[in-house]
């Protein structure tokens, strides 16, 4: 899609929620409910969790994380996309549903003119883990002796067109790289647990999923793909710093409503996320679990989107990836 198309998409949406502010009037009458598009236990369902407990303290009624998974987050994503617009069914998206799985396949809602973007809570970024029987410390080790052994080793990609699948491919086209690619039905811990027994000795992996093991010496942390190293591994280097320079991913976890959601509950929310996550007890919650809190504005988190949606599909172009 165009990216001036998808301007004036998120420009229509949000006029749409301008046309119906009394319905917010005296919001929320009943509990809100916030679906998860994964399991339990997750990085998208702690952060939820944390962001909902803010939210029940700040408006006085109950914020209820609902985990609904499946079809790649996007059962979540249609059922929210599909609910009310009246400020009590919200979706906690992650960039996959938002700008991958619509890149890979048709899917029954837009991610664009669906939705009405309300507050980034946080962003993740990943990194790249080896095991460590596997001799390389940096980078360039990890080029070289990769590049020695075209098709012989192999890495961990989750699911096909999943952001570590995308991120490592993105990584081994720039570094001209041959790699086998080991994918996993359903994620979970299984590819985790595969690069701390040896069975497979590469993964390019959130930070969340790093932090665990960071100690101990289960897995060996070469460099993360945020612009700016994270706070939470200081000594590991980013790509850019590693020779990549440009090469950044990221994934994200934002509150969304049904297009047409009265923009003042979309603003209200947004202001209090902003709020919530400068709050030193609920920021360092979120950073223990491997996230940097954000609390941009509807606006911003919009622009986002269109960069990504932009971003992602030429990276499937680019890899040649078809949902299975």
């Amino acid at each position: 899609m165009h990216v001036l198309k998808l301007l004036l998409a998120l420009s229509l949406a949000a006029a749409a929620t301008v046309v119906q502010p009394a319905r917010s009037q005296g919001w929320p009458q009943r509990p809100v409910k916030i679906v998860v598009p994964f399991a339990p236990g997750g990085s998208s369902d702690t952060i939820a969790r944390i962001i909902a407990q803010h939210l029940s303290e700040v408006y006085g009624q109950q914020f209820v994380v609902e985990n609904r998974p499946g079809a790649s987050g996007m059962l979540a994503a249609e059922a929210v996309a599909r609910s009310q617009p009246d400020g009590h069914t919200l979706l906690l998206a992650a960039l996959p549903q938002i700008a991958i799985v619509p890149a890979m396949a048709k899917t029954a809602i837009d991610p664009v003119k669906d939705f009405a973007p309300i507050s980034i809570v946080g962003t993740n970024p990943f990194v790249l883990i080896v095991h460590p029987s596997m001799p390389v410390k940096t980078v360039a080790e990890f080029v070289q002796y990769v590049g020695a052994r075209p098709k012989q080793l192999s890495y961990v990609a989750s699911s096909v067109g999943s952001l570590a699948h995308l991120s490592m491919e993105l990584f081994l086209k720039r570094a001209r790289l041959e790699m086998v690619p080991i994918t996993y039905k359903g994620g979970g811990a299984a590819p985790l647990a595969d690069v701390i027994a040896g069975h497979v000795p590469a993964y390019f992996t959130t930070l969340a999923d790093v932090l665990p093991h960071r100690t101990g010496g289960a897995v060996r942390l070469l460099a993360v793909s945020s612009e700016r190293r994270a706070a939470q591994i200081p000594d590991v280097p980013t790509m850019i710093e590693s020779g990549f320079p440009g090469f950044k991913t990221l994934t994200w976890n934002g509150l969304m409503a049904p297009a047409g959601t009265p923009n003042t509950i979309v603003d209200g929310i947004a202001k209090e996320v902003a709020r919530g996550v400068k709050d030193p007890s609920i920021a360092d919650r979120l950073i223990g679990a491997g996230v940097e809190p954000l609390g941009n504005t509807p606006e911003e988190f919009a622009q986002m989107i269109v960069a990504d949606i932009v971003l992602w599909a030429e990276a499937v172009k680019i890899v040649g990836v078809q949902a299975q």
